[in-house]
């Protein structure tokens, strides 16, 4: 897991083939101006989510992790807590989703903060609870950017 500022994104792009493109992406101009939904940057090797929806508690939530997909997760509007935690200290909740690519785990994570203008990155190692309020639920507007972990 990784957390930083966009203003510092260019640090990470060599991480991953396909990361140059994704920080570019969001680092549009547009990039408030999007719909909400699937937006393709190149197929399903890369593509993002815009969402918006109001944070929740942490009770009650699941941690969740993919296999194929890397998430760069962005917030251009308000705040919010995400669990983290390692994969590995994690319990599988139900058999892994391969068509969905997703699996839900239980065990304890640690929260972490992002404002407007913060990125989170989550490799498949990662365990992640988004989504989630600080101190109260807030409007939140937010990139996932997917990132697939073929080259």
């Amino acid at each position: 897991m990784i957390i930083d500022s966009l203003d510092h994104c260019r640090a990470y792009e060599n991480l991953h083939p396909r990361f140059r493109a994704a920080f570019d992406f969001l680092l549009r101009a547009d990039i408030d101006s999007l719909p909400l939904g699937r937006t393709e940057i190149d197929g399903d090797a890369l593509f993002a989510n815009i969402q918006e929806y109001e944070t929740k508690p942490v009770q009650g939530g699941k941690p969740e992790a993919h296999r194929r997909y890397i998430d760069i997760q962005c917030l251009l509007k308000g705040e919010e807590a995400i669990g983290y935690a390692p994969l590995r200290d994690l319990q599988a909740d139900q058999p892994f989703d391969a068509e969905k690519d997703i699996g839900f785990y239980s065990g304890a994570s640690s929260l972490t903060h992002l404002r407007k203008g913060m990125f989170a990155i989550y490799f498949p190692q990662d365990a992640h609870l988004p989504g989630r309020f600080v101190d109260r639920p807030c409007a939140v507007k937010k990139i996932v950017v997917k990132i697939s972990v073929s080259p």
